[in-house]
């Protein structure tokens, strides 16, 4: 800890004594929720992708580049 650090967590402290307990529970609710909020911002760890998992799962239709029809282009 740097001793800036260690100064702003002093004065957190100090005057997180000084609150009634019902204010310190939202101290500490507000402080949860800036965690909470930063770990989502963290890049997250990528899974390995496994190659070959889902092999033959997808396919594609035979007529997949053929043209829509106009009906399809038109709403009809």
């Amino acid at each position: 800890m740097t001793s800036q650090t260690l100064n702003i967590t002093e004065t957190l402290i100090s005057q997180l004594q000084t609150l009634p307990p019902e204010q310190q529970q939202m101290v500490v609710n507000f402080v949860e929720f800036l965690v909470q909020k930063h770990a989502q911002s963290q890049p997250s760890q990528k899974k390995q992708r496994i190659v070959g998992l889902h092999e033959g799962m997808g396919w594609i239709s035979d007529d997949f580049n053929e043209p829509l029809p106009d009906e399809f282009w038109m709403g009809e």
